[in-house]
């Protein structure tokens, strides 16, 4: 059996082809051209470009933190006896956190203490007998003073006796002689008592020395044991408390963490693409949700840590009423200062440093989409880089249901 199969015209295939590359070229003139649609102006607001100076701030996070902090260790051997301050609480400098208990310590102040006093004791026998050995040696430099004086006697005797022709010569040799001799005598005792009375000095300040000294060993050992009375020592808040009742510690073992609430700092984190833009001394204002704080920079780290650099800030302002260490704040540091700007208000779905397309209202009430460039977010206020010039206006509010649309109609 034959089959014949039915073969279409060439025509008809031409004509099929047309008709398909016809709507494709009619779907493709209709998306590239641009369309229009009318928008109700009630429905539309309008940010306008203005043109000024315009101080760049960089938006930072970060926390307050204390800036006094003392950390408390332990001045001896001791054990945890009693705890009376928990962290979180207010303390002056007199606050005592805890007591630290050291039988062995009460003994070593109080033997301390007894030698202190046997050395003081001795140090005021040791007075008396220096001064006995000075009247001593007093009384033999008035003996040979005495003997100094009859020898001048009989030599003046003699030496009337020989003008009368009644002394030999023999008795007034020995008259001169025995003043010679006491005079040496007593030149020699004199000089040997002002070396006695320095090498008594010296023996004197060795004395006070040793009891100084032991004087030293009383109050260091006094001080250790009140101090195990362990004290604040600084207007704050107990911030970490490091041991348990009961616990031993050993000596510098730490115990606890006091830091001042009054005086403040702050630690925020600058973006890593402008901390190298910022200058010491920059100005900061800082938000606490309760009011603006003003500051400046005192430090930046050149650590980078997950894309931010850490830098502290010194408060300049007085404190708002919920500051406090670890509570977490805002920041505007200043980075520079740009004259003549265009800049518009922060708009929603607007980025910085980016280029978007916006609708911007011309002069026969309609809306073009144009592509501009943004630059530095700063203070609510966004800087115009390129596509805007001063006074145009944009639509702010949110026109994605027209992103197919390149033109908008405004209708009243």
């Amino acid at each position: 059996m034959k089959i014949q199969l039915s073969q279409k015209s060439p025509a008809k295939k031409i004509a099929a082809t047309v008709a398909l590359v016809s709507l494709l070229c009619y779907a493709a003139f209709t998306i590239s051209s641009p369309a229009s649609k009318q928008v109700a102006f009630a429905q539309l607001n309008f940010a306008t470009v203005q043109q000024g100076d315009f101080d760049i701030y960089a938006s930072s996070f970060g926390e307050f933190a204390s800036a006094k902090e003392r950390l408390l260790t332990a001045p001896a051997l001791g054990k945890v006896a009693q705890i009376m301050v928990r962290p979180g609480a207010q303390v002056t400098k007199d606050t005592v956190i805890l007591r630290l208990n050291n039988p062995k310590l009460e003994q070593e102040v109080n033997q301390a203490k007894g030698k202190l006093a046997q050395n003081k004791a001795k140090h005021e026998a040791f007075k008396y007998e220096q001064q006995n050995d000075r009247l001593s040696y007093q009384g033999t430099i008035a003996s040979i003073e005495a003997d100094l004086e009859k020898a001048q006697l009989d030599l003046t005797v003699n030496l009337e006796l020989k003008d009368l022709g009644a002394v030999s010569k023999l008795d007034l040799l020995k008259a001169q002689l025995s003043v010679r001799q006491q005079t040496k005598r007593l030149n020699f005792e004199t000089q040997k008592y002002q070396q006695f009375l320095q090498m008594q000095s010296y023996q004197l300040t060795q004395s006070n020395i040793t009891v100084e000294q032991q004087d030293s060993q009383v109050k260091l050992l006094e001080q250790q044991l009140q101090s195990m009375q362990v004290k604040a020592g600084i207007e704050g808040t107990l911030q970490t408390l490091e041991v348990e009742l009961g616990q031993s510690v050993q000596l510098g073992h730490s115990l606890a963490k006091v830091g001042s609430d009054k005086e403040l700092i702050a630690h925020i984190r600058l973006p890593q693409r402008q901390a190298d833009q910022i200058d010491l001394n920059a100005k900061v204002i800082i938000n606490t949700q309760k009011g603006l704080i003003d500051g400046h920079i005192s430090r930046i780290e050149t650590l980078v840590t997950n894309g931010s650099v850490l830098a502290e800030v010194a408060i300049d302002g007085p404190l708002t009423s919920n500051a406090r260490p670890a509570l977490p704040i805002s920041a505007q540091v200043f980075v520079k200062h740009q004259k003549n700007a265009l800049y518009i208000e922060q708009v929603a779905g607007l980025r910085p440093r980016t280029t978007q397309s916006v609708f911007v209202r011309d002069a026969k009430n309609s809306l073009q989409r144009i592509n501009i460039t943004l630059g530095d977010l700063s203070q609510d206020k966004l800087m115009v880089v390129d596509g805007l010039a001063v006074d145009q206006q944009i639509v702010s509010n949110n026109t994605s249901q027209y992103a197919n649309f390149n033109q908008l109609v405004i209708s009243y």
